[in-house]
């Protein structure tokens, strides 16, 4: 999707009018802090003292918020609530969303309003307490809701059928009328997300994640299980064969699948830095792609729109959140994808240029040869710096928990660490500054060490940075004093590489998330510096310009942007995979290992497949098939 389609899909939501029936749910969040606890008198019980609490939209109320925040211009809700405060509050939190309730009914009897009660201690959510399971539909409110939406309809771009609870809404006497309804009028558009009655609903749009497809084509799956992709394509297939309209599978982090009458097309998962919370993802994809499904897009452009729109809301811990249009265009319009997840996981696919353990993950995006190359520095070429992630981990873990360091209990301590070791994992390959950046985030996240003592991104890089250089330098020292040897401190094979390059007339550049400084000291002393002629990039001190953002654009404006093909970006990270793949330039990931100094990182193999890598090497030592696969002229003697 161009930034123009984007522009133009979210300018055309104020005009649309959507209608949402189905199982409206509350969500209530209560924040456990039991150092007010004290003995009951009654019990001799503790109490659960809640320090806070607060209240938002589930289920299809969720799906309201999600329109509603995406700025659809009005949405008219039908659905039943019991008189209770529950009800009152979701009556209330509709209203502030400026939804027409008039479809909105209350069930006196035999009705409770659905809530999730969900108490959240030491920044996890514990075991919740539900409200509305054993309601029972009355048939004349069921009757009059679905004259409401009859009399409504004709005012309407859209319909969403959503159908969450199997004691709620969707009684027999409530499909029949539904589907009667929906028979009656062909020519409207009802979009379909139902947990256990997909199949009730004919003439309709479907939203399904991958496992209820799967069991709706009789597969013997549980949630939580890995759905393949032949599976899950399969089954789509079905699917559209079954209902005669277009269906979307939605398959969580590994994207969705949109089929139709022009095929089955494939939209790639988000790749999301930081940690993410998928309650609500679901009803957020739906809201997305129906709204621009009634803007008039194709199910592949609704798909996207409504990845972005996920995307958004993934990010926005312990709420059921929803994605503004800003919150869009600042996802969409430069979106990091996360590519075949598939092959990632399993190296069993994994394909070789013959006779190599060089791996052609995806076709080079031209036959031209390369003519300017980028390479990333740590763990691409040098060494020096390896291990920095054990250095970074005890010093995020120690910031983390603060005073509580030597006392915390295994299981926050362990929390933190399995946070801590993620985080790391996915930042690979921004600066450093950006990650520092983050681990406050993380200590604001974990709210154990106080506001006032918090550092920013600048004194938590001071300390990391103090304990990493203490190691560079040693190493260094060893080098300078001839201890140590540059094919030591070196990925196998790195130095004929870029000689190899350098000497056909490929122009090199070198980026990284390290100081500038460092990194022009640490070429310099490894021997390759001059290869670069100068074009060596560093970290700056500026968040907001990361060097290889920076040089990707350098070179952009240099060879033009229909020239890209004509780069090649090397890296054991994921950020210059990804700017390589966005931007139309071969993408070539360096899993190495960097304590053998050679072989394969079967860790940063995945990643590097799932940054969208073309190509996946060990190492450079196998630097002449390397070359005559990117069409670079004889190699030069190494110096």
């Amino acid at each position: 999707m161009t930034h123009q389609e984007l522009d133009r899909l979210l300018n055309a939501l104020p005009d649309l009018r959507i209608g949402v029936i189905g199982d409206f749910c509350l969500d209530a969040y209560w924040t456990v802090d039991l150092s007010a606890s004290e003995a009951s008198l009654e019990t001799g019980l503790p109490t659960r003292p809640i320090r806070q609490q607060r209240t938002s939209l589930g289920g299809a109320g969720n799906v309201v918020a999600n329109l509603a925040d995406l700025a659809v211009g009005l949405v008219h809700v039908f659905g039943v609530l019991g008189r209770d405060p529950f009800g009152s509050d979701m009556q209330r939190l509709l209203h502030a969303r400026k939804a027409d309730l008039t479809g909105m009914l209350v069930q006196d009897r035999s009705w409770d309003t659905p809530a999730y009660v969900k108490p959240i201690r030491d920044n996890a959510e514990e075991a919740r307490t539900d409200f509305g399971n054993f309601n029972r539909l009355e048939n004349d409110v069921a009757a009059r809701l679905l004259t409401a939406l009859e009399q409504a309809l004709p005012r309407l771009d859209a319909v969403i059928v959503n159908q969450q609870l199997r004691h709620g809404l969707h009684t027999p006497f409530f499909q029949d009328g539904l589907n009667d309804l929906i028979a009656a009028h062909p020519n409207a558009l009802f979009v379909v997300n139902s947990r256990d009655l997909a199949d009730v609903y004919t003439g309709c749009v479907h939203a399904v994640n991958d496992v209820e497809a799967a069991r709706l084509c009789g597969a013997a799956v549980q949630p939580g299980d890995l759905i393949t992709l032949e599976t899950a394509r399969h089954a789509a297939e079905e699917l559209l064969a079954r209902w005669h309209r277009p269906v979307f599978v939605t398959r969580g982090a590994r994207g969705s699948l949109v089929v139709d009458e022009t095929g089955i097309h494939q939209v790639p998962g988000l790749h999301i830095i930081g940690r993410t919370d998928p309650v609500g993802a679901g009803d957020s994809m739906l809201a997305g792609l129906t709204a621009a499904l009634a803007a008039g897009a194709s199910p592949l452009v609704a798909a996207t729109f409504g990845s972005f729109v996920a995307g958004v809301t993934v990010q926005k811990l312990f709420q059921t959140g929803t994605a503004t249009p800003d919150e869009i265009r600042a996802i969409g319009r430069d979106p990091d994808y996360d590519y075949q997840p598939e092959l990632a996981a399993d190296p069993r696919s994994a394909v070789y240029l013959s006779g190599t353990e060089i791996e052609t993950v995806a076709p080079l995006p031209a036959s031209s040869p390369i003519t300017h190359a980028l390479f990333d520095h740590d763990g691409t070429l040098s060494t020096l710096r390896q291990g920095w992630e054990r250095v970074m981990e005890p010093m995020m873990i120690a910031a983390i928990l603060g005073d509580r360091y030597a006392s915390a209990d295994e299981t926050l301590y362990a929390r933190v660490v399995a946070r801590v070791r993620d985080f790391i994992d996915q930042t690979t390959g921004i600066q450093t500054l950006r990650q520092m950046q983050g681990l406050t985030d993380l200590v604001r996240e974990f709210a154990i060490v106080p506001p006032d003592r918090i550092r920013d991104a600048a004194g938590y890089k001071h300390l990391y940075n103090r304990e990493l250089m203490a190691v560079v330098r040693r190493r260094a020292e060893k080098l300078r004093r001839g201890e140590l040897d540059v094919s030591d401190v070196t990925i196998k094979g790195a130095i004929p590489f870029l000689a190899a390059l350098h000497g056909a007339g490929v122009k090199l550049y070198l980026a990284s998330g390290t100081d500038q400084q460092d990194v022009e000291r640490e070429a310099a002393a490894l021997g390759y510096a001059r290869l670069f002629e100068g074009h060596v990039y560093g970290a700056v001190g500026d968040v907001t310009a990361e060097a290889k953002q920076v040089v990707m654009r350098r070179i952009l404006s240099e060879i033009g942007a229909g020239n890209m093909a004509n780069l090649a970006a090397f890296g054991d990270g994921p950020v210059e995979v990804r700017e390589a793949r966005k931007r139309g330039a071969a993408a070539i990931g360096v899993a190495s290992d960097e304590v053998r100094r050679f072989g394969l990182n079967r860790e940063k193999r995945a990643r590097l497949i799932r940054a969208g890598a073309h190509v996946v090497v060990p190492d450079w030592s196998q630097r002449e098939a390397l070359l005559a696969l990117l069409r670079v002229g004889p190699a030069a003697p190494p110096p």
